[in-house]
């Protein structure tokens, strides 16, 4: 905690590793570590007389000993000797002790002293400089974070951080590769690869997708994706959006996602729990009318979705707004729209 006197950065500065980025004010750390080094002086004194002591004491009794076992010096004599070495030898260990305190004081004195001066710790860009000189650091707590300096960034490796909805999560692993669009770089796909996964839903106050939380309503998870090759100029906080390739299937049938749809059994049938089964399926075109298929579907694509079962190669099926399928019922009559007419449809703003 200190005043900063003395900041040689700018934002956007290049820097390398052990450069000078900032001093705070280190006279009253510099003046306790001199305290500190004068008491540890003077406990090393007493760690002196102490031991001086002591051989003195361990002198006296061997001494007192062998007079004692001569008869010459009483018991009681004898007794005080004891007590006096074992008294010396009490001190000397408590010397050491105040010793090893006010040389651990120092080292704590000294590493708040060497703290003051900040230097690059890797080589990159300084990405966010939050201070100004002058003013004062202030240490943090449990509850209140202390104050951040700068945030030195090597930009030779960037990870995008992505938003997943819950649903998306369970085919997400990591080592999967990512195209990623930056609204910066338009029309400049990126190549990635994913590299974490988050475990718990993304909160209001995540520090890393500040601003873009705004709601408990829906569920999204974090995935971080690692860019092989950034772009030159690419700077932290850029807008990213990306398409996570979960698989790949090459030579097989599919259909479009609007003529999938889900009905719950018309026989009624039931589940464990009670409930009534629901069956994924599509109406095929079949001499004008329409039939309900169930079907397995595979891997999903932006538009389309891969059938794995259920479906002929080349049979045709109904597609559309999902409210207009459920409306259709076996045997209605069905007739294929024009291209001009689809066409005109898609180009009519929506109501």
């Amino acid at each position: 905690m200190g005043q900063i006197v003395n900041l040689a950065v700018s934002e956007g500065d290049q820097v390398e590793a052990g450069d000078f980025l900032l001093e705070i004010d280190k006279n009253r750390a510099a003046a306790e570590e001199a305290s500190s080094v004068a008491a540890l002086q003077g406990s090393l004194a007493d760690l002196e007389s102490a031991r001086a002591a002591m051989e003195q004491a361990e002198s006296d009794l061997e001494r007192a000993r062998k007079n004692h076992e001569a008869g010459i010096v009483p018991d009681a004599d004898y007794q005080r000797s004891r007590s006096d070495h074992d008294g010396a030898r009490a001190a000397h260990q408590a010397a050491q002790q105040r010793v090893e305190q006010n040389r651990a004081m120092v080292n704590a004195y000294h590493d708040t002293v060497t703290k003051s001066t900040v230097r690059s710790p890797i080589d990159g860009v300084v990405t966010t400089l939050r201070v100004k000189a002058g003013e004062v650091t202030v240490l943090g707590t449990m509850n209140n974070p202390g104050t951040q300096l700068m945030t030195i960034s090597d930009m030779s490796t960037v990870q995008a951080v992505l938003m997943v909805d819950e649903t998306d999560m369970p085919s997400i692993a990591v080592g999967q590769k990512a195209v990623l669009t930056l609204d910066s770089y338009p029309g400049r796909p990126l190549a990635g690869v994913v590299t974490e996964i988050g475990h718990s839903p993304i909160q209001k106050d995540d520090a890393e997708l500040q601003g873009l939380i705004d709601t408990t309503e829906a569920i999204n998870f974090k995935v971080k994706v690692q860019i092989s090759e950034p772009p030159p100029g690419i700077r932290p906080g850029f807008s990213v959006t990306a398409d996570i390739i979960i698989g790949t299937r090459s030579q097989v049938p599919t259909i479009p996602l609007a003529a999938v749809m889900i009905r719950d059994s018309p026989a009624g049938d039931k589940d464990a729990s009670g409930r009534i089964r629901t069956e994924e399926g599509v109406y095929a075109l079949a001499d004008g009318r329409v039939r309900f298929v169930p079907i397995e579907t595979g891997l999903a694509g932006e538009l389309e979705i891969e059938v794995e079962h259920g479906l002929a190669e080349g049979e045709s099926v109904v597609s559309g707004p999902f409210k207009t399928l459920r409306t259709l019922e076996e045997g209605d009559r069905v007739r294929e729209m024009s291209e001009e007419r689809e066409k005109a449809l898609e180009s009519e703003p929506p109501s």
